[in-house]
């Protein structure tokens, strides 16, 4: 039977919690000793009043109690302050371990994985939706303790001083929680869809702005822009009524609150002028009558602060709804290979067995496919596009895994070790020229990151820049040519010395000049030792392998 989704992100929040549940007793507990101390300060304002009032006692005969006064003061602002350390503790270890968990999962999806989602997607999730749960360990759980335990100490005194008014904040207090849940159970739904929206919102626009080269070409950027302020404008719909169902559970819990601290004010007030004399009413002296008047918000005041965290639940709901997901997510067939029975034979630089590769759409990737790699080959990849060549390259990286068959890479399970990557795109971080060199190799020095360069045929270039190697570079190499660019991720093939390297048409859209740097680039790592995989349609690039594997409809084609 499938968990309804409400119960399945509450029971998820509750796992989370594990790990600082102490944390948030310890938040709870010190909010229960604020709790005491008020009643205390409250008790001697009451008894002060009603001794100079009534008693007409002197100055001198109050200032023992007034010190009682501070002191309570005094521990009611530690006992808060201890609160709130304890509550911020808890949600930042939750939060912590929960972005550990993120970026342990989002390693494990790889690229591929990852390319389903957009990076506004992913940033919302690591950021908002993380965030969004601080609001419920941090206040919502401490809250709900206090909601039960100052209240029933508030009870327990008035029920001391006076057992008619327990009565009547006995009978309100049911209904606030009642309403409060009803209103909650739409809160939670807004939240889930405010989470949902900020999430699309922020992809949308990151990739407008990435393409917005592209919409300038082809005059799309009106249309671009009326579609984000469409998206904008549903977002704000969204959360205006997310506010709208906020404001209106505080605004039940503050009817009913005032409702009965009005039948509480009046049945004191009538009592002390003797006009009600049914049950304890004679008895009532400005002591207990304004000991009472003083504690009847404070029995409401964490009901008070619970609806205020109330919507921090909701907020949490419909995040950990999207985080779930996310958490769940499987790369191609990873939950359906078991990686750790790979072939061991350490001979090899990679070996496939009777792999096949099916997508989540149902779609065969791969296979069945067998195939083995000897050490220092250079083996190239052919076949139409569509015909598998990526996502033999995808497998042998350990971006994906397989549903059948078995993948080794030096006879270690596939993506067990960093191996080199060049593909038409290349990752290029907004830095200096050396420090982007540097993300394969920390340690290289000035005179290595030279070499590779000269490998690459980049050497002249970056020394006819102002500051050489620590010159500026842009996010994405925004002022390098696509070959200039594609050369640079070649030499930190160079630099990394990796055993094994994959290419994903490395060639592509590349002038005469770039490409023959590539191939002179892959010579060189020919030299290093370097296994070479790559999938290529050029034929100068197919020339230079030792062995070429065709590929159709996923299979291997001999012949």
């Amino acid at each position: 039977m499938q968990v309804p989704p409400r119960a399945s992100a509450g029971h998820w929040l509750s796992e989370r919690q594990r790990p600082a549940h102490g944390a948030i007793l310890a938040a709870a507990l010190a909010g229960t000793v604020a709790a005491v101390a008020t009643i205390c300060q409250l008790g001697g304002m009451a008894w002060i009043a009603h001794q100079a009032l009534v008693e007409r006692a002197l100055l001198s005969e109050l200032l023992q109690a007034g010190v009682l006064i501070l002191i309570a003061i005094a521990a009611r602002a530690s006992a808060i302050s201890l609160q709130q350390r304890f509550a911020s503790s808890a949600s930042n270890r939750i939060r912590s371990a929960l972005r550990q968990e993120l970026l342990a999962h989002l390693h494990r999806l790889g690229p591929v994985g990852l390319g389903q989602s957009s990076s506004g997607t992913l940033a919302s999730e690591w950021l908002d939706q993380v965030e969004a749960l601080h609001g419920y360990y941090a206040h919502y759980l401490p809250q709900m303790v206090l909601a039960v335990v100052v209240p029933l100490l508030v009870l327990v005194t008035v029920f001391w001083l006076d057992w008619l008014a327990a009565l009547f904040l006995l009978i309100s207090a049911p209904l606030i929680p009642f309403f409060m849940a009803l209103v909650g159970m739409g809160a939670e739904k807004l939240n889930q869809q405010h989470m949902e929206t900020l999430g699309r919102l922020s992809g949308h626009f990151l990739d407008r702005l990435r393409g917005l080269v592209t919409l300038q070409l082809f005059q799309y950027t009106a249309p671009a822009t009326r579609q984000i302020a469409a998206v904008t404008n549903e977002y704000r719909l969204i959360n205006m009524k997310t506010l709208r169902v906020a404001f209106l559970s505080s605004a039940v819990l503050e009817f009913f609150a005032s409702v009965a601290i009005a039948v509480i004010a009046i049945y004191i007030g009538f009592g002390l002028l003797g006009y009600i004399e049914y049950g304890p009413a004679p008895g009532l002296t400005l002591f207990s009558g304004l000991f009472i008047l003083l504690l009847a918000p404070e029995f409401f005041q964490p009901l008070r602060q619970l609806s205020q965290h109330y919507h921090d639940r909701a907020a949490a709901l419909g995040a950990a709804g999207q985080l779930k997901t996310r958490l769940e997510r499987v790369a191609g067939n990873e939950a359906q290979n078991d990686s750790s029975a790979c072939v061991r034979d350490r001979s090899a630089a990679a070996v496939l067995d009777q792999v096949v590769v099916q997508f989540a759409d149902g779609r065969k990737g791969l296979g069945p496919l067998s195939l083995a790699v000897q050490p220092g080959e250079l083996i190239a990849l052919e076949g139409a596009s569509g015909a598998g060549k990526s996502t033999l390259l995808h497998l042998l990286a350990g971006f994906i895994q397989p549903k059948q068959g078995q993948v080794s890479v030096f006879g270690r399970p596939a993506g067990s070790e960093p191996v080199g990557w060049l593909g038409q795109s290349s990752f290029i971080r907004h830095g200096t020229w050396a420090e982007n060199l540097r993300l394969v190799s920390p340690d290289a020095t000035d005179a290595e990151l030279l070499a590779a360069l000269t490998q690459v045929g980049l050497k002249d270039l970056v020394e006819k820049r102002p500051h050489g190697l620590n010159a500026p570079m842009q996010e994405g190499g925004v002022g390098l040519s696509g070959g200039q660019a594609r050369r640079l991720a070649a030499a930190r093939l160079y630099l990394g010395r990796y055993a094994l390297v994959l290419m994903d048409e490395p060639t592509a859209g590349l002038d005469a000049r770039s490409e023959q740097h590539v191939i002179n680039a892959i010579t060189q790592l020919r030299r290093q030792g370097s296994t070479i995989i790559m999938a290529s349609h050029h034929p100068a690039v197919l020339a230079a392998a030792d062995r070429r594997v065709r590929i159709a409809e996923g299979r291997r084609v001999h012949g």
